[in-house]
Formats: structure tokens, sequence, C-alpha cells
């Protein structure tokens, strides 16, 4: 009787402790679902922020986040192991308690636990602040994977021999997304839920494209530039000058595309001041006058260079004025400091800017009259539609390009879920376009 009594003690302790052991593990398990949830979630930026401002673990949920592989794999090899140690312990407590139908109870109840209590709950508290879950929980995890990296290091390999075959390359510090990309897709996210202003979105959009496009994109097409001929007298050139909305011009000799030099009014006014006012005043200086003495020597600039690297030359030059030249030195066109900065903070007027040269205005019908030579960018930054710029940079160049020719006034096309109109032709350039959204 004795040894059965004391057989049946034990029995009831081993019971009892095994039952411990696995609250433990369950602990364990729901402790590396929440930090692979919160680890994966948070955002580099914010844990960046947080470990600048000293605060405990976010440097170590950092350094984790660099090599996402070896932390989720880590994580996943500890959590598993917590939950099949569990479960089989669960299964051996359950048989010996209530026999063979023991394994039927043990995973009916394991299951729930395990859904309850080691995934779901702890999943849902970390996804609700991932990046203070994870800076409490980096530093354990870290010891964690530290220990397990040698099983750790051996499912890795197991995994990249199994994906080469597919062509799936993995390298620690990769990520599936880029920074820019995830800002973007953070901006549009944010905008579309009425976070995120559409001005703050497009100037945040603006600052990050300014590295993907060219001069090419945005500069004032040759066609448009205003000349001087350093031929011309004294007279016309003041003329032209105080008649002209720009104050840099530049100065051409002989032919319109031979550039000698860029000039600025005020050096212009200082000058004729001088000839006409100060001590040295004749006419006979003033018809000796020659443009080229006060005229800056010109800053050519390929029309492939970025408009971020343009932006800093100009900064490093101290200038804001640039001739955009192709492959061959053919003038292209001419792009300013303000042409960049209107990519970031839109367009920008002054007193010398009317309303009625605006790009772009709606008619009375409901259309929108579009100047043609707009870029398509600003089209669709102006009214956020999506009309594609992979094969033309202006609204005019967008429908040639469709159309396969060079329409005449008055001809109509649809495509990309838009009704295009040709309002105003010259020679071969469409200079106004009628545009309207179809409905769908």
């Amino acid at each position: 009787m004795m040894d059965t009594a004391t057989t049946a003690t034990t029995l009831d302790v081993t019971f009892w402790i095994t039952i411990g052991v696995i609250l433990c593990l369950l602990v364990c398990s729901g402790f590396f679902s929440g930090s692979e949830t919160a680890l994966t979630a948070a955002s580099r930026g914010k844990l960046r922020t947080m470990a600048d401002k000293k605060e405990r673990g976010a440097a170590t949920a950092l350094s984790l986040k660099e090599d996402n592989e070896r932390l989720i794999g880590g994580i996943l090899l500890g959590n598993n192991l917590a939950n099949i140690l569990g479960t089989s312990l669960a299964t051996a407590a359950a048989t010996k308690a209530f026999g063979d139908s023991g394994v039927a109870l043990a995973t009916l109840v394991m299951t729930l636990l395990v859904l309850i209590f080691a995934e779901v709950l702890p999943k849902t508290f970390a996804i609700t602040a991932p990046e203070t879950t994870s800076a409490r929980a980096a530093p354990v995890v870290s010891l964690v994977i530290t220990v397990l990296a040698p099983f750790v290091a051996v499912v890795r390999l197991i995994v990249r021999a199994v994906l080469r075959p597919f062509g799936v390359r993995i390298e620690a510090g990769e990520n599936m997304l880029s920074v820019r990309e995830e800002i973007v897709g953070a901006l549009a996210l944010g905008h579309s839920e009425g976070i995120v202003e559409k001005e703050d979105r497009d100037r945040l959009l603006g600052a990050l494209d300014l590295g993907e496009r060219t001069v090419e994109e945005i500069m004032l097409h040759r066609s448009g530039i205003e000349l001087i001929d350093a031929d011309a007298d004294a007279n016309a050139i003041l003329d032209q000058a105080l008649n002209s909305a720009y104050t840099r011009l530049p100065v051409f000799k002989d032919d319109p595309e031979n550039i000698i030099g860029v000039i600025h009014a005020k050096d212009l006014l200082r000058a004729m001041d001088k000839l006409t006012r100060g001590a040295e005043a004749s006419p006979k200086a003033l018809a000796a006058f020659e443009v080229t003495d006060v005229a800056m020597e010109p800053y050519f600039v390929p029309e492939t260079t970025t408009l971020d690297d343009q932006m800093r030359e100009f900064l490093r030059r101290h200038t804001h004025f640039a001739l955009v030249v192709d492959e061959y030195g053919a003038l292209r066109g001419l792009i300013t400091l303000e042409d960049i900065l209107e990519e970031i903070v839109g367009e920008i007027t002054d007193e010398f800017d009317e309303d009625a040269d605006r790009p772009m205005r709606r008619t009375e019908t409901g259309d929108y009259l579009v100047d043609g030579g707009m870029t398509i960018r600003d089209v669709n930054r102006a009214m956020d539609w999506a009309l594609p710029d992979e094969e033309a940079n202006t609204v005019a160049g967008l429908v040639i390009h469709e159309a396969q020719m060079i329409p005449t006034e008055g001809q109509v096309f649809a495509f990309h879920g838009f009704r295009f109109e040709v309002a105003a032709r010259e020679r071969n350039r469409l200079t106004k376009l009628k545009i309207r959204k179809l409905s769908v």
C-alpha cells in the first residue's frame, strides 16, 4: 500500500511539474510570436530616432533588423521548439492521466492554448506598438539568437539551397523594399486615409524624385528661350531687357546656337547708368557699348544630368542659371534653380506672372485647357491624375506619341481614360490642348 501511495504521489507531483513547464513554454512561445511581429513591423526610421535618444533596446532592435533572415530564423526556431516541446509534454501527461483518449484531449487543449495565448494575443499586443515592443524584447531575442546561432546557420544554408534553383538569392541586410519605396508607399497610404495633405505629399515626393529625373524633363525648350543679339545696339538691348519677364538672358553671336554669355538685368542697368549719367556718360560711349563686357560666362550642362546633381552644382557655383546641351553640344534648352525648386514646392509665381499665362485652367465646359509644353508630371501633380510619362515628358508629346502623328487643330483622341482635343497648333507644335477625364 505504501508503494502504491508513494507512486501516486510521485505521479501527481510529476503531473503538476509537467503542467508548470507547459505553461512556461506557452509563455516563451507567446514571447517569440510577439517579438517576431514587433520586430518585423517596426519602422527602421522610428527605431533610429529612438536609438538616437538612447532609448533602451532600440539600437539592439535596429541591429537585429539588419539581417531579417537571421532574425526570423532564430525566432521561429525558438518558437517551434517551445510549441513542439509543450505539445509533447501535454500529450505525455494527458496519456498518463486519461489513457489513450488523452492524445485527442491534449491536441484540442494545446491547440486552443497556443492559438489564443501564444499567437493571437501576443501578436495583437505587439502590433499596437511595434517599436516599443521590439525595443523591450530585443535584448532577450538577441541572446536567444546568439545561443541558437549554430542551428540557425544550418537552417539558413538549407533554406538558401532550396531556394537557389528557383533563382531566389538572399543576402544579409538586403531589403525587399528600398527606403525610398517605403516612404513613397507610406505617403500614398497616408494621403488616401486623409492623414497627409496633398501639398505635403507632393513636396516630399518631389524631393525624393530629384535623383530620378533629369534636367531634360523640366528644362525650358530652346524654342521658348529669349535671346539677346550681341550685335544689337545698346538701346535695343536695354529695351529688350526692360520688357523681358526674365532677369537673366543668354547672349548669342551671329547664330542663336552660338551662346557667348549670359546677361543679368542688374549688371546691364548698372553699365547703362554709367554711360548715361556717370562721369563717362556720352552718346559716343553709349554707341560703343558692348554687351559682352558685362555678360557672364555661359554655364553649360548635359541634358542627362539629374536634378539632384544639378541643384548641388547650382549651390556650389553660386549661380541659378544653366544652358542645357545634348551629346553633340547642340543647345537644347535652359534650366534654373527655380525650375528645380518648383518640382518640390510647386509653381512659383511673382508679380510679373499673369493669370492668363497659367499653363492649366478650367473652361466653362468643364474641360481643362492645358499648355502643350506643360509636363505630364505637373499635370498629374495638379490634378491627382495618373497619365503615363514613360514615353513623353509633355502633354503635347504624349498626344503625338499615342496618335503616331502630328494632329491638326480640332482633332480629338481618347486614351488612358482621358479625352484630348487639340485646341491650338503652331507649325508642328501643339500649343493648347483640352483634356477631360472620361467617366468609367
